[in-house]
Protein backbone atom coordinates (compact mmCIF):
# COMPACT_ATOMS: atom_id res chain seq x y z
CA UNK A 1 0.00 0.00 0.00
CA UNK A 2 1.22 3.28 -0.83
CA UNK A 3 1.99 6.32 1.21
CA UNK A 4 2.16 10.03 1.27
CA UNK A 5 5.81 11.24 0.98
CA UNK A 6 7.57 8.34 3.39
CA UNK A 7 4.67 8.94 5.61
CA UNK A 8 2.05 6.28 6.89
CA UNK A 9 -0.35 5.05 4.54
CA UNK A 10 -3.49 7.58 4.17
CA UNK A 11 -6.56 6.02 6.24
CA UNK A 12 -9.66 5.11 3.76
CA UNK A 13 -7.55 5.60 0.55
CA UNK A 14 -6.43 1.91 -1.17
CA UNK A 15 -9.28 1.16 -3.27
CA UNK A 16 -10.88 4.33 -2.96
CA UNK A 17 -12.54 5.22 -5.73
CA UNK A 18 -12.19 9.29 -6.55
CA UNK A 19 -13.35 11.61 -9.06
CA UNK A 20 -11.40 14.06 -9.36
CA UNK A 21 -13.45 17.45 -11.07
CA UNK A 22 -10.56 19.97 -12.08
CA UNK A 23 -9.56 22.09 -14.48
CA UNK A 24 -6.11 23.44 -13.65
CA UNK A 25 -4.00 20.83 -15.61
CA UNK A 26 -1.45 20.65 -12.70
CA UNK A 27 -3.06 20.54 -9.94
CA UNK A 28 -5.52 18.07 -11.30
CA UNK A 29 -2.26 15.93 -12.30
CA UNK A 30 -0.88 16.44 -8.81
CA UNK A 31 -4.06 15.74 -7.21
CA UNK A 32 -4.05 12.08 -9.19
CA UNK A 33 -0.56 11.13 -8.93
CA UNK A 34 -0.96 11.71 -4.84
CA UNK A 35 -3.93 9.92 -4.60
CA UNK A 36 -3.18 6.57 -6.57
CA UNK A 37 0.46 7.05 -5.04
CA UNK A 38 -2.18 6.25 -1.73
CA UNK A 39 -3.63 2.99 -3.08
CA UNK A 40 -6.73 5.18 -4.53
CA UNK A 41 -8.52 4.76 -7.86
CA UNK A 42 -9.25 7.74 -9.59
CA UNK A 43 -11.58 8.59 -12.37
CA UNK A 44 -11.02 11.77 -13.95
CA UNK A 45 -9.33 14.61 -13.77
CA UNK A 46 -12.64 16.10 -15.58
CA UNK A 47 -12.56 19.52 -16.44
CA UNK A 48 -15.65 19.46 -18.74
CA UNK A 49 -19.18 20.26 -16.91
CA UNK A 50 -20.81 17.50 -19.35
CA UNK A 51 -18.70 15.04 -19.19
CA UNK A 52 -18.66 15.20 -15.26
CA UNK A 53 -22.61 15.14 -15.42
CA UNK A 54 -22.03 12.01 -17.34
CA UNK A 55 -19.74 10.40 -14.78
CA UNK A 56 -21.96 11.48 -11.65
CA UNK A 57 -24.44 9.58 -13.23
CA UNK A 58 -22.88 6.21 -13.85
CA UNK A 59 -22.64 6.29 -10.24
CA UNK A 60 -18.78 4.33 -10.25
CA UNK A 61 -16.58 6.06 -7.16
CA UNK A 62 -16.94 6.56 -3.72
CA UNK A 63 -16.21 10.42 -2.82
CA UNK A 64 -15.25 13.32 -5.41
CA UNK A 65 -13.33 16.33 -4.97
CA UNK A 66 -14.87 19.17 -7.16
CA UNK A 67 -13.80 22.92 -8.65
CA UNK A 68 -16.89 25.25 -8.29
CA UNK A 69 -15.88 26.45 -11.24
CA UNK A 70 -14.81 24.71 -14.65
CA UNK A 71 -14.14 27.22 -17.53
CA UNK A 72 -16.51 29.43 -16.68
CA UNK A 73 -19.57 27.24 -15.47
CA UNK A 74 -20.78 26.33 -12.14
CA UNK A 75 -20.42 22.60 -10.83
CA UNK A 76 -23.69 23.47 -8.37
CA UNK A 77 -25.90 21.06 -10.12
CA UNK A 78 -23.16 18.43 -10.01
CA UNK A 79 -22.97 18.83 -5.78
CA UNK A 80 -26.80 18.82 -5.96
CA UNK A 81 -26.61 15.38 -7.67
CA UNK A 82 -23.86 14.36 -5.36
CA UNK A 83 -25.88 15.05 -2.30
CA UNK A 84 -29.13 13.04 -3.98
CA UNK A 85 -26.48 10.21 -4.31
CA UNK A 86 -25.28 10.18 -0.33
CA UNK A 87 -21.79 10.74 -2.45
CA UNK A 88 -19.28 12.48 -0.03
CA UNK A 89 -17.25 15.03 -1.68
CA UNK A 90 -15.62 18.35 -0.82
CA UNK A 91 -15.22 21.50 -2.69
CA UNK A 92 -11.33 22.83 -4.36
CA UNK A 93 -11.32 26.30 -5.34
CA UNK A 94 -9.86 29.48 -5.82
CA UNK A 95 -12.67 31.48 -4.29
CA UNK A 96 -13.66 32.36 -1.11
CA UNK A 97 -16.10 30.86 1.53
CA UNK A 98 -18.75 33.95 0.23
CA UNK A 99 -18.76 32.20 -3.51
CA UNK A 100 -20.24 28.92 -1.98
CA UNK A 101 -24.23 29.03 -2.11
CA UNK A 102 -26.11 28.54 1.94
CA UNK A 103 -26.97 25.21 0.77
CA UNK A 104 -23.56 24.08 0.70
CA UNK A 105 -22.14 25.64 3.07
CA UNK A 106 -21.84 22.41 5.76
CA UNK A 107 -19.54 20.88 2.95
CA UNK A 108 -15.73 21.05 3.35
CA UNK A 109 -13.97 23.56 1.10
CA UNK A 110 -10.47 23.84 0.09
CA UNK A 111 -9.11 27.17 -0.79
CA UNK A 112 -6.20 27.14 -3.44
CA UNK A 113 -3.48 26.99 -2.92
CA UNK A 114 -4.48 23.88 -0.87
CA UNK A 115 -1.89 21.87 1.28
CA UNK A 116 -1.91 18.61 -0.49
CA UNK A 117 -1.13 16.51 2.24
CA UNK A 118 -3.50 17.73 4.30
CA UNK A 119 -6.25 17.76 1.00
CA UNK A 120 -5.14 13.94 0.77
CA UNK A 121 -5.91 13.39 4.10
CA UNK A 122 -9.75 14.55 4.25
CA UNK A 123 -9.86 12.71 0.75
CA UNK A 124 -8.86 9.39 3.09
CA UNK A 125 -11.40 10.27 5.61
CA UNK A 126 -14.78 10.94 3.02
CA UNK A 127 -13.49 7.31 1.42
CA UNK A 128 -13.42 5.84 4.96
CA UNK A 129 -16.97 7.60 5.90
CA UNK A 130 -18.30 6.35 2.00
CA UNK A 131 -17.66 2.53 3.00
CA UNK A 132 -19.16 2.56 5.76
CA UNK A 133 -22.42 4.04 4.59
CA UNK A 134 -22.60 0.87 1.27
Amino acid sequence: MGGLMGSEPVRGLYGCRVLVVEDEYFLADDLKTRLESCGAKVAGPIANLGAVQDQVSRDDFDVAVIDINLHGEFTWSIADELIRGDIPFCFVTGYGAWSIPQRFRYIVRWEKPYEMSKLIEDIGMLCAVSKTKR
